[in-house]
This record gives structure tokens, C-alpha cells and sequence, in this order.
């Protein structure tokens, strides 16, 4: 399902002469460039999810097994999912001053089993992603699992942990008994990244999923973040009630054994419109004299603006790709609507898939 460019305004000729309009830059039909392109069109389905961290407690990661089949139907030959990848995370720690401190769980355990430090571990994965054999060893494995882990890219670490035989589910090859217990941490770990995105490419066979969240862009500079937090959550209270609604219907359906009918509500059109405009509606309507919640606005669509980027980087060498991108739903109508935009490129009904 193909998301094109919402039609400019038209403007009456007598008001071109006192101001533009508002639109009247975006007359260039950029969804009709790849009309009749050569080669494969890239199939992108983008499945809006609640982040299971948040469900009831007694969560069984066997209540996503309806969804994975479905995911898994669609063949997906890349999986994104929403985090920091290790490459922003070497950012932010060498700008404290800027991203803080704590901006990316620590590497230093698996730094100490490997002896790589991010960057380094880093270029080591994707040295071993580009000769990796089509039947690698156990001890491969947990290697690549030990690298991946100082690369801070802990969902595909996970990934080749469970394509290990479960008696190979152990320490060396550099994977120290300390690495071995945070892969089985993350086992048990409430999250949509290891639960539903990793467990899914295991089982597809892939190697890795790939982190393309970015907070780069909405880390506002205030001078003080609290009245900042207060003025932007004001703002979301005042226009609420919808989406009130919509989040009691979906916590009803997150105490089922089967959570394929809380995605198929999350995915609806409907309720993505209602977390759309209850999200961003509210903070460009907000009286702050400091215009704060603006400021939150133009920050959400930075983050939004490079995630997107992000995915498409995931396949820029891979046309035709099939696409998977597991992203918070709130995402997913930023998501559509952008990618649908780029050339070659055909938005998946997320809907039809999850019948």
C-alpha cells in the first residue's frame, strides 16, 4: 500500500500576491518518480507494538506465538527494531557533556571478555556478518554473540544465542560466564526487541536485527528540563479522552493468552489516528510562553525523520527487500507515511497481514 504526498492547497491568485501558500512548494508529485522503475520494489511493513514492558505481570512470551506466525509469513529478509545502535551509543559516550552519562547500558563486561572496545566490535561484526558461513559452528556463535554484546547491539547477540543448540548455550569462545547470564537475563527480559523482533529472526534464520531509534535530535536544550516535562505533559492531558478510551480497550485485550487481537487493535487505522493526534494535537494547540511543547513537536519529528532514515539504510544496498520494522505505535503513522514517500518503496498493510 503505496502512502503518497498529501496534495499541496490550492490558493486563490489574489492571495499569491500577499503571502504563499502555505503548500505551494510541494507541487512536485515526488510519489510518481519510480512510475515504471527497473527491478524490485522494496516491501515495508511497519507493525505498530505496545511495549511489552508495560503489560500485566505474568506476561508469557508464548502469547505472541498467533503474531510470530503471522510476521513470520511475511518472509521478512531484514527486522529493525526501536533502539540505540551501538555506533550512536560510541556517540553519546563521547559527548557526556552533551547525551549524558548513562545515554547506553554499559559495555564494559563484554569489552573485558573480548577486549574490543565499541567501535572495534563494531567493524569486528560486521567483518564476520559479511563471511558468515551458512552453517556456523556453535563456538562461531557464541563468539560473534560475545562481540555483538561489546558492540552494545544486545538483540542480536540474543538472536545467535538462540540459534545455539540448547546444550551449546554456554560459556567460551570468549563468551564469559558473565556475558552467558545477561543472554539469559534477556530471555526473561519484558521487551519487544529480544521477545517478538529477535525471536522471530531466530527463527527465520537471520543473523541480526538492526537498532534504528536515534535520540540524536530530541534532546531539548532548555534551561531547565522540569517546566519543560510539566508544560508538555499539561499539554497532552488537556486532549486526552480518545485516546483514554483506546488505551482501555487495549489493556482489556493485553490479560489474554493470545495478544494477536491487542496488535490488531494497535494497528488499526483508527486507533493509530487517535494516538497520532492525541500525541502531537494538543502540544501545537498548548498556550506556553516558553512554546515548549512546540519545541517537544519538532523533536518528536526529528527522531521520527531519523528513524526512518535509519531503516531505509537497512536495505539501500538490498532492493526488493522485505522489510519488518517493529516500532512503538505511537511511530507508525509517522512511519507510513514517510516511507511510503521514498522511491522503490511499497508500505505493507499491517492489517491484512495480521488477519
Amino acid at each position: 500500500m503505496r502512502k503518497a504526498l498529501r496534495p499541496g492547497v490550492a490558493c486563490a491568485a489574489a492571495l499569491l500576491a500577499i503571502a504563499p501558500c502555505r503548500n505551494a512548494l510541494a507541487q512536485v508529485a515526488l510519489e510518481d518518480l519510480d512510475t515504471g522503475m527497473t527491478g524490485p520494489r522494496a516491501q515495508v511493513l511497519v507493525l505498530g507494538t505496545v511495549h511489552l514492558n508495560t503489560l500485566p505481570p505474568g506476561f508469557d512470551p508464548a502469547a505472541l506465538d498467533g503474531l510470530l506466525a503471522r510476521l513470520a509469513a511475511f518472509r521478512p529478509d531484514i527486522v529493525t527494531i526501536e533502539t540505540e545502535s551501538g555506533e550512536e551509543c560510541d556517540l553519546a559516550a563521547r559527548h557526556p557533556a552533551r547525551y549524558g552519562p548513562d545515554y547506553c547500558p554499559s559495555t564494559a563486561a563484554a569489552q573485558a571478555a573480548t577486549g574490543l572496545d565499541m567501535p572495534a566490535a563494531i567493524a569486528a561484526a560486521d567483518a564476520s556478518f559479511k563471511r558468515w558461513p551458512a552453517q556456523p559452528s556453535p563456538a562461531q556463535r557464541r563468539r560473534l554473540a560475545a562481540v555483538l554484546l561489546a558492540a552494545n547491539d544486545r538483540a542480536s547477540a540474543y538472536v545467535q544465542w538462540l540459534q545455539l543448540p540448547a546444550g551449546e548455550r554456554r560459556a567460551g569462545d570468549t563468551l564469559d560466564e558473565p556475558l552467558v547470564r545477561l543472554l539469559d537475563k534477556l530471555a526473561t527480559t519484558n521487551n519487544e526487541n529480544y521477545q517478538l523482533a529477535a525471536r522471530l529472526a531466530a527463527r527465520l534464520g537471520l543473523q541480526r536485527v538492526h537498532a534504528v531509534d536515534n535520540h540524536t535530535g530530541d534532546r531539548i536544550d532548555v534551561p531547565d528540563i522540569k517546566p519543560f516535562v510539566q508544560a508538555v505533559e499539561a499539554a497532552w492531558a488537556s486532549g486526552g479522552a480518545a485516546l483514554k478510551e483506546s488505551e482501555r480497550r487495549e489493556a482489556a485485550l493485553a490479560r489474554a493468552t493470545d495478544l494477536l487481537p491487542l496488535y490488531r487493535l494497535v494497528n488499526d487505522p483508527d486507533q493509530l489516528r487517535i494516538r497520532a493526534q492525541a500525541n502531537v494535537v494538543p502540544a501545537l494547540r498548548a498556550d506556553s510562553p516558553q512554546r515548549y511543547p512546540l519545541m517537544w513537536v519538532a523533536g518528536w519529528e526529528i527522531r521520527n525523520l531519523r528513524m526512518v532514515a535509519n531503516v531505509r539504510e537497512t536495505f539501500r544496498e538490498r532492493p526488493g527487500a522485505r522489510v519488518l520494522a517493529v516500532v512503538g505505535a505511537t511511530h507508525k503513522p509517522w512511519f507510513d507515511r514517510w516511507l511510503g514517500q521514498l522511491q522503490g518503496v511499497d508500505v505493507v498493510d499491517a492489517a491484512t497481514v495480521l488477519k
